[in-house]
């Protein structure tokens, strides 16, 4: 992409944020922030704690509101738009700790995100035909838990959680995926199995991401963007983020 971030609202980057600004009793957690992420691309934002970096993801999927700025999806306008309304516009966002439903199988859970119901009781009610139980099945095998389907959630490890959430994305079908920390807790084989998974994933869709471990960063992203004080501090490869002196002193330092 050669398209200058200027013209990024009349380009063909899926998300455009230009000049975006939360208040929160005066104090700006997010200060005329512009961030624009490619198709295909898994972008990784990093930063101390109280950059703003979750923020941002409140922010898109409609969860925090903007003082003033743009979110653009497709060029089209997010923050006008209610959060079911972001999900159905192809944006899925996974929070830091595991919101899955315990009580329920895993194919249960999958089946609850299935799009033809928004809902436990709808999703569960409507008939399940041969195309759901396909998809199912799919989604479960791109995540690590076919031999899982028919075991509750509850019993599962924090990792395989963790795989369940982003394969109750998956079923969405998101242009845009959102996760917040996610190889917090797994052990060193379950962050491997992870960073294969979401560059498998990534392809016919965008990632964005949060996450403070500098190594698995570096296996998975394609670009990283470096947050402080609500703006954005440098962006670039993983090589150029670790070598700015300015990272090392506000966040790789520490």
């Amino acid at each position: 992409m050669t398209t200058s971030p200027n013209t990024a609202s009349n380009t063909d980057f899926l998300l455009a944020i230009e000049d975006l600004t939360v208040s929160f009793d005066g104090f700006k957690a997010v200060n005329e922030l512009n961030l624009y992420v490619d198709r295909e691309e898994i972008r990784v934002i990093i930063g101390p704690n109280g950059a703003g970096k979750t923020t941002v993801l409140d922010l898109i999927c409609g969860k925090t509101r903007a003082t003033s700025g743009s979110i653009r999806f497709h060029n089209r306008e997010l923050t006008r738009l209610a959060e079911h309304e972001i999900v159905w516009a192809g944006v899925g966002r996974k929070f830091q700790n595991p919101t899955i439903y315990e009580n329920l199988t895993v194919a249960e859970n999958l089946v609850v995100s299935y799009p033809k119901g928004r809902s436990v009781f709808g999703s569960l009610g409507f008939r399940q035909d041969i195309a759901v139980r396909t998809r199912v099945e799919e989604v479960a095998e791109a995540v690590f838990l076919r031999d899982r389907l028919d075991d509750m959630a509850g019993i599962l490890s924090h990792g395989q959680k963790q795989w369940l959430e982003i394969g109750m994305l998956l079923i969405q079908e998101p242009e845009l995926i959102m996760l917040d920390e996610p190889v917090a807790g797994m052990s060193v084989r379950e962050r491997q199995q992870t960073g294969e998974l979401l560059a498998r994933i990534c392809q016919g869709r965008s990632m964005l991401i949060i996450e403070h471990d500098m190594d698995f960063v570096r296996s998975i992203a394609h670009k990283v963007t470096v947050m402080h004080q609500g703006k954005i501090l440098v962006e670039g490869s993983m090589d150029k983020v670790h070598d700015d002196p300015r990272v090392k002193e506000v966040y790789l330092g520490h």
